[in-house]
């Protein structure tokens, strides 16, 4: 199949209120370097950061105008001259920061994000480093597979990025958005306990099918940290996938056991929390912000999705290509369940 010269994309042209600067446009198709992958993009997916980059919301590095979306999936088509790693019609995924190859995140490392600083996936064709991208399991599709850059590999970071996850620990995660989800679906495989929160019946029964082995309703539980912890017997929970910030964050610390990590991720529920550092002392735990992963913690994932035979949760409504400004109000909405994905033709 001959690559054409040009191609559609969505590209965020700048910061404005709402969703103006994201624009459907042709774009050049680039030639490889020589250490460097043309992939055909078959399926992207969005994560809340997306919807924030054209609001300038968003706290890490961009440049503009840049092609829009972390999480993508598709095959390899041509590879540089001296790419040993790849071949035509692999199966690969986008790494999220193209420079955190290994170890810790550094500030390079952290200024190298896909879809904020380099161009993203929301285009037909895309080139990136032959160490920016990963394999695909093997036992997922496009759509799925294209779920794993942001949330399947910030949840696995939260799990495993500073103390491992074992049999018979136990993790609180809130809600049904995409993090909370794949650390619900990391964490049974690994033996643990889940608790999670929501606040309807239709999602309690999706968290209970994925494993949960708690479910409390945060609307008719208020204080739900506290019953988290009657849970585990008095002691607390192991770890808490702390997704909504401001609006969670004082359950989440009644939640957590001594040296327990909070993993702090997202922040919708606003970024001024009534919850102060010394809490950590008071509570004797670790609170923890984490930015995506590393390359390496990236194949391991992959690793375990495919011994495990896990499937993200992706929500029944897959938008078009050229509908993905629609994806991005569907997913601000917060109707949906999992990740929401963009089929790419």
């Amino acid at each position: 199949m001959a690559v054409p010269s040009t191609q559609k994309q969505w590209t965020v042209t700048g910061a404005g209120k709402e969703l103006e600067t994201l624009q459907y446009v042709d774009g050049e198709v680039a030639k490889v370097g020589e250490n460097e992958v043309l992939i055909k993009l078959h399926a992207a997916s969005l994560n809340y950061r997306d919807l924030i980059i054209p609001r300038g919301k968003y706290p890490f590095p961009t440049k503009f105008p840049v092609v829009a979306a972390s999480d993508g999936a598709g095959d390899v088509v041509d590879v540089g001259s001296k790419v040993s790693k790849w071949k035509k019609g692999d199966r690969v995924v986008t790494l999220f920061n193209q420079g955190h190859q290994f170890g810790p995140v550094d500030i390079s490392a952290a200024a190298s994000g896909v879809g904020g600083v380099v161009d993203g996936t929301l285009r037909q064709y895309g080139v990136f480093s032959e160490n920016g991208i990963v394999r695909a399991p093997k036992n997922l599709s496009y759509v799925e597979a294209a779920t794993l850059t942001c949330a399947g590999l910030t949840s696995w970071n939260a799990l495993y990025g500073l103390r491992a996850i074992k049999p018979g620990d136990s993790i609180l995660v809130q809600g049904t958005g995409g993090v909370s989800l794949f650390s619900l679906q990391f964490a049974k495989a690994a033996g643990a306990t889940v608790i999670a929160t929501t606040s309807s019946k239709e999602k309690e029964e999706l968290l209970k099918k994925l494993g949960a082995d708690h479910v409390l309703n945060y609307k008719e539980d208020t204080n739900w940290g506290e019953s988290a912890k009657k849970l585990t017997g008095g002691a607390g929970v192991d770890y808490v996938i702390e997704v909504g910030g401001a609006g969670t964050l004082q359950q989440s610390l009644k939640a957590i056991k001594y040296e327990g990590i909070i993993t702090i991720i997202g922040f919708l529920g606003g970024v001024k929390a009534q919850a102060s550092l010394i809490e950590c002392l008071t509570n004797l735990c670790t609170a923890r912000g984490v930015y995506v992963g590393s390359r390496q913690q990236m194949e391991e994932m992959v690793a375990a999705i495919e011994v495990n035979n896990i499937h993200p949760v992706v929500d029944p409504k897959v938008f078009a290509f050229e509908k993905a400004k629609e994806a991005y109000e569907y997913q601000w909405a917060q109707g949906h369940v999992g990740k929401v994905a963009i089929e790419i033709k």
